[in-house]
């Protein structure tokens, strides 16, 4: 009987959080940031992670309260710790660009969270990552274009572009410049402007 309850607390608990979270999706959409942010805190607050995100959303955007990046990066780590793709995704971005450059702890869980966000289909995190390890002080060409090609079959014009300039310049590819155009065409029939002038 105690199981069965502890089990009924849980599902309630879960059912409360994800009417809370619709209720603030709803709110949000009518332009009621204030009641959105109450509907996704009280859920955030029960452990809910899309609600955690939102949450993060408000905070980063002053959306329904004051813009705070710190309480937005805590709420996505939140998120992001349940595996939430896109919470993953915001979180590395703000340790990458909020970080002491000594903390090489925070840098390599960036990476982490954003590898399984690009895992998880999340074209953004794809993208970061491909020009991240084309950039980095010791470039993983290879890797750097594994994610930019991800990014550019998800409909990602910029990393198209990108992937078009390794086969150019054999960046973690053997040069192919026929291959190149094909991925520049690709690009600037997308409206990348870049890819237009390299066409040129």
């Amino acid at each position: 009987v105690e199981e069965a309850a502890f089990q009924l607390q849980q599902i309630f608990r879960i059912d409360i959080s994800i009417a809370l979270n619709i209720l603030g999706i709803e709110s949000m959409r009518a332009g009621h940031y204030r009641i959105a942010y109450t509907c996704f805190k009280l859920a955030a607050d029960r452990g809910y992670s899309k609600a955690q995100f939102n949450v993060g959303l408000c905070y980063e955007h002053g959306r329904g309260t004051e813009k705070d990046l710190e309480k937005a990066a805590f709420y996505y780590c939140h998120a992001a710790r349940s595996c939430h793709p896109m919470a993953q995704y915001r979180y590395a971005r703000y340790l990458l660009c909020h970080r002491p450059e000594n903390e090489w702890d925070r840098h390599q869980k960036a990476v982490t969270f954003l590898e399984q966000a690009a895992m998880a289909g999340i074209t953004e995190a794809q993208a970061y990552l491909g020009v991240f390890y084309m950039r980095g002080l010791q470039p993983k060409e290879k890797r750097g274009l594994k994610y930019l090609l991800l990014a550019a079959k998800n409909g990602d014009a910029q990393s198209r572009y990108h992937v078009g300039v390794c086969y150019e310049k054999g960046l973690g590819v053997q040069q192919n410049l026929a291959e190149a155009m094909r991925h520049y065409r690709q690009s600037a029939a997308a409206g990348n402007r870049n890819a237009r002038e390299r066409l040129r």
